[in-house]
């Protein structure tokens, strides 16, 4: 099954799982809009691809007042935007049995980066999809950890945790809209995420979890499909654990 969507705003697409899929979907036929912070990236990306199906476009999605203006100048300027993916995500090893260690401003950034810029985003793309006569999409990438923690990075994982629970309530929220919401549950992935530049306490991190191109493969094929949730690798077995069971209960409860 085709990609069904033709613009793609990729939010976080400066590296790793972004990146890779912003390649995806421009290899499969759809203009991309690439966002991060790193503006050298961004037009490394533009030249690999050309300015025909790319544009770059650098912003900080942590300046959260700046997201309206942002969100605004984009569906100004790309009235058939149909598909927004929202990925970026840091991660960082906190140990609360070291207090002294515990930094609030590294948590505030991760805990920004990672869930609330997505709510301000989403919050100021929604009237423009609302006001769309055609179907478009809303997609998130959580992690498999936001179904189960690990001990390294709590707030990372408190973080997709959360992010997780909203999209739920988002998805049933917009349920009689044309505005498909789309979660998509990484396993660990080779990419810079776990970069020892990022994490210290992490060695040879590139090395960890599941090659990018595997990745990438699975988890368009989930995209394209249609599906509305996309747990791959480590993290489908987790959500066949007892996801299922626990949604059930949140349909019964939400009616």
């Amino acid at each position: 099954m085709s990609f069904p969507y033709k613009r793609v705003l990729v939010i976080g697409a400066t590296s790793g799982i972004g990146e890779a899929l912003a390649s995806r979907f421009v290899a499969e036929g759809a203009c991309v809009i690439a966002v991060g912070r790193r503006k050298e990236n961004l037009e490394a990306f533009v030249h690999k691809h050309g300015k025909d199906k790319t544009t770059a476009v650098p912003f900080d999605i942590t300046d959260l007042d700046k997201i309206p203006n942002f969100a605004t100048n984009i569906t100004s300027t790309y009235g058939d935007l149909d598909c927004i993916l929202m990925n970026s995500g840091i991660q960082r090893g906190i140990d609360f049995s070291k207090p002294d260690t515990v930094d609030m401003d590294v948590i505030e950034t991760e805990y920004k980066t990672n869930y609330l810029s997505f709510l301000a985003l989403t919050k100021a793309f929604l009237p423009f999809l609302q006001s769309k006569q055609q179907e478009s999409a809303l997609m998130f990438t959580t992690s498999g950890l936001a179904l189960v923690p690990k001990t390294r990075c709590p707030n990372y994982c408190a973080s997709k945790a959360a992010l997780h629970h909203w999209i739920l309530v988002l998805r049933k929220q917009l349920g009689d809209s044309r505005i498909k919401v789309v979660e998509l549950f990484p396993p660990a992935v080779q990419t810079e995420l776990h970069d020892e530049k990022h994490q210290p306490d992490i060695k040879n991190g590139r090395q960890m979890g599941m090659p990018l191109d595997q990745f990438t493969n699975e988890a368009y094929a989930g995209l394209a499909s249609g599906k509305e949730e996309i747990p791959v690798g480590d993290a489908a077995g987790w959500y066949d654990a007892f996801e299922p069971q626990r949604q059930q209960l949140f349909n019964k409860m939400a009616g």
